[in-house]
């Protein structure tokens, strides 16, 4: 039995893969923090398939421990402080967390177990004020966030570990993916829960910042798939995962609401505080080596996505409220 360790396992990527790796077979570690409050209710379905194992990627003692008691054969290092607009408000912790905390990880593998495979979640955040479209690996970064910053120094020392020490270590340069388990303060969640809100007569309007900002948007359960692909191949090497297609937050906005019968424009206000001090404006990735060497490519669409995201939070909140 092959066994797998999952930093950020109660966020959304960290439920979908915990569930594929599972469903493959897979020993599952969830690592969690000793002082976390994050509810557990996205994988509230498997929590007695997954042994939890106590570690902070501030702490490198705490990741060596865990990594000496469960010996994996697989890392994924999901965790990091993943909203962009909080990394304004707490930069050097986003700092500790995002970039540094990915040394303590490939730290604790070179010193304990440097046979093991490691994901790192790199991000399309990293393109920032892009150079060229669409994006893919070899398109420079100009990151526009301290979260973008952050990721590019977890990325190069991903990248430096495999080539200094012999590491499988490789990163999946994921574009947006969304879900029904997205958290709320994301915009696409936001936004899907808002017109599920106003359908039940729960909401009054919906207040969004830059409408006009483009982004790459697929299905996260998609997305996870893709990981485990990378950390099966002969040899390790770092991946765009992106459907390829641009919408703007505009066009989330319009098809949430068609899918709820209503007219966005009776219910949109803009807010200027909710801009951030450096846009981000047209990210797109060309996923185009996945397909060739690991044969992946998205499942779900644009439209299929956010139908699926407007029903799952309308469901929920009908029978929250009874209604």
């Amino acid at each position: 039995m092959k066994k797998a360790l999952i930093t950020g396992i109660t966020g959304q990527d960290g439920s979908y893969l915990a569930e594929l790796l599972l469903e493959k077979g897979y020993k599952v570690y969830g690592m969690v923090r000793r002082s976390s409050v994050e509810k557990i209710d996205r994988i509230e379905h498997i929590r007695d398939s997954i042994e939890f194992v106590q570690a902070d990627l501030l702490d490198q003692l705490s990741i060596i421990t865990i990594l000496q008691k469960t010996l994996p054969d697989e890392i994924y290092n999901l965790a990091a402080m993943s909203f962009v607009p909080t990394s304004w408000s707490q930069p050097v912790l986003t700092g500790e967390f995002t970039a540094i905390g990915v040394t303590r990880m490939l730290e604790a593998i070179r010193l304990v177990k440097n046979d093991a495979k490691f994901y790192q979640a790199s991000s399309s955040e990293m393109f920032g004020k892009v150079k060229t479209v669409p994006q893919n690996e070899e398109t420079p970064f100009h990151p526009r966030s301290p979260y973008g910053v952050a990721k590019v120094y977890g990325h190069y020392i991903t990248l430096n570990y495999r080539e200094s020490y012999d590491i499988f270590a490789t990163s999946g340069i994921l574009f947006n993916h969304e879900s029904p388990r997205r958290g709320l303060e994301f915009v696409t969640r936001k936004i899907t829960n808002a017109v599920a809100k106003i359908k039940l007569g729960l909401q009054g309007c919906l207040y969004l910042g830059n409408m006009d900002a483009r982004r790459d948007w697929g299905f996260a359960r998609d997305y996870v798939e893709a990981m485990w692909m990378m950390l099966q191949q002969e040899k390790a090497e770092d991946f765009v995962i992106a459907t390829g297609k641009a919408h703007s937050v505009k066009e989330w906005v319009v098809s949430s609401f068609e899918c709820a019968g209503l007219d966005w424009e009776k219910y949109v206000r803009t807010d200027k505080e909710l801009f951030r001090p450096a846009e981000v404006d047209l990210l797109i990735g060309d996923a185009s080596k996945a397909l060739n060497k690991l044969g992946w490519k998205p499942k779900v669409g644009f439209e299929e996505l956010v139908k699926l995201m407007v029903e799952s939070d309308y469901n929920e909140l009908k029978n929250k409220n009874n209604l």
